[in-house]
This record gives C-alpha cells, sequence and structure tokens, in this order.
C-alpha cells in the first residue's frame, strides 16, 4: 500500500498548486476571476469596504465569512483615526501581494523559505489631493519596499527570491504598469 504524503513548502501544498497550475494551462478560462469590494462612507474620513464573494474558475464563489475593511484619516489629516488610510492600504496590498507571490513560486521551485518581513514607505505630497499645485501627482511619487528574508540561501538566491515577488505580484503589476478604472455615478 502506497501512503502518499503532502508535500508542504512554504506553508503551500505543492500538488494543489501544480494542479492549479495545470488546469489553468489546460483550461485558460479557469484563469479569469473577478474579486470585489462593497464600500459604504460613514462620515468623515472614514468609510468601510466588505469583501465576501468572487468569479473565479467559471462560477461564483462565495467565502467562509465576511471581511470588513475599515478605512480612515488620522486626526491630522481630519479624520477619527478608526482604521489604516486608503494609500497605507495600498502599502499593505503591495507588501502582502509581493510576499504571497514569492512564497508560491519559491513553494513551486521547490525554494523553502523561513521567514519574510517588508517595510514600505511612500512619498505624498498633499499638494496634488487638495488641488493646490496641479503639477503635483494626487498619488504616490515613489515607493520604496525592503525585503528581509531568511532561507539557506545564498545571497545572490536571496536576490533572486527578492524578484520573484514582483514579477509576478498582480498588484505590483497593477501599480507599476497602471491599470484603465472606469468610474460611473448614480443617485442613490
Amino acid at each position: 500500500m502506497k501512503v502518499e504524503t503532502k508535500q508542504i513548502v512554504n506553508g503551500v501544498d505543492v500538488a494543489r498548486l501544480v494542479e492549479t497550475i495545470d488546469s489553468v494551462k489546460s483550461q485558460p478560462e479557469l484563469a479569469k476571476f473577478k474579486f470585489r469590494v462593497a464600500n459604504r462612507w460613514m462620515g468623515g474620513g472614514e468609510n468601510q469596504s466588505r469583501v465576501d464573494g468572487f468569479y473565479g474558475c467559471n462560477e461564483e464563489m462565495q467565502r467562509g465569512r465576511l471581511f470588513t475593511l475599515v478605512a480612515d484619516e488620522p486626526e491630522l489629516l481630519l479624520g477619527r483615526d478608526e482604521g489604516a488610510n486608503p494609500v497605507e492600504y495600498l502599502l499593505h496590498a503591495l507588501a502582502a501581494c509581493v510576499t504571497t507571490s514569492m512564497i508560491y513560486h519559491a513553494a513551486a521551485k521547490g525554494i523553502r523559505i523561513e521567514a519574510v518581513e517588508s517595510s514600505l514607505e511612500g512619498d505624498v505630497d498633499l499638494r496634488g489631493f487638495f488641488g493646490i499645485d496641479p503639477g503635483v501627482r494626487n498619488g504616490y511619487q515613489e515607493i520604496r519596499m525592503k525585503l528581509k528574508i531568511k532561507a539557506d540561501a545564498s545571497d545572490d538566491e536571496i536576490q533572486e527570491l527578492g524578484r520573484l515577488g514582483p514579477s509576478f505580484s498582480p498588484v505590483f503589476d497593477s501599480i507599476t504598469r497602471g491599470v484603465p478604472v472606469a468610474v460611473t455615478a448614480e443617485r442613490i
């Protein structure tokens, strides 16, 4: 009797990962996903987004639970500081996506990572947001991300691991290459 054991690398079930990749290769339509949030303004700088279902693998999928994301502004920026502000959420999304992308791709290559830490910092000039200077961008002028990786690897291999995340991260791609955003408005 053959007993199969799961190969878990970096917390990822490698057999399931390979199975997913093979499924997408043979049926490219399975790769099309739509993620959603529903947002509601709560007052002042605070608003909340609900994350529930999504579309993937040719069907609507429901999560096991609802996630609520609270965004606000610090008191200095006239908020009540009920949550991270939207540009901080952007940094979180970037850090999380780069890290997850690195971990999954390393797992697929059989590279074991013991720990990953990242720190991000971005520069925003409020003159753009307030409409004071049309020559100043509304968003980040620059974002700097530093990864610290613990793995049984050489310095060159650590650098290569550090390139894996940005190479495959959907959030990194969306930020650095831009993405069309269509906005409509209607009465409630």
